[in-house]
């Protein structure tokens, strides 16, 4: 199929001389470059796959609220809470508000 394409001077020269240097003509490097660039978009707009794991319920003493725990039980750094031999569980942090003044 015959079309026409618009593409400014620098691309052109460009398109050119890296087709003279790779020894085909202007027609299939851009024919080429464009197949490339279609595959692309087709593999990237797929998306990507990520693994599923089956699993049971969680390990006692994991609190899914508590991220630092959780870092700490996945470094290994900590036993978990509730588990024979473990530690008692840490009491939680609470807060305390700056007391209001009154006049």
């Amino acid at each position: 199929m015959r079309t026409t394409i618009r593409l400014d001077d620098a691309l052109l020269r460009r398109a050119k001389a890296q087709a003279a240097a790779s020894g085909c003509s202007l027609n299939d490097f851009i024919a080429d470059a464009v197949r490339a660039a279609l595959a692309l978009r087709a593999t990237t707009a797929r998306g990507v796959e990520l693994p599923t794991f089956r699993g049971g319920t969680l390990l006692p003493g994991v609190d899914l609220d508590d991220t630092a725990g959780l870092l700490e039980l996945m470094d290994g750094s900590e036993p978990l809470r509730g588990a024979p031999g473990a530690a008692p569980p840490r009491p939680a942090k609470v807060a305390e508000r700056p007391r209001k003044r009154r006049p």
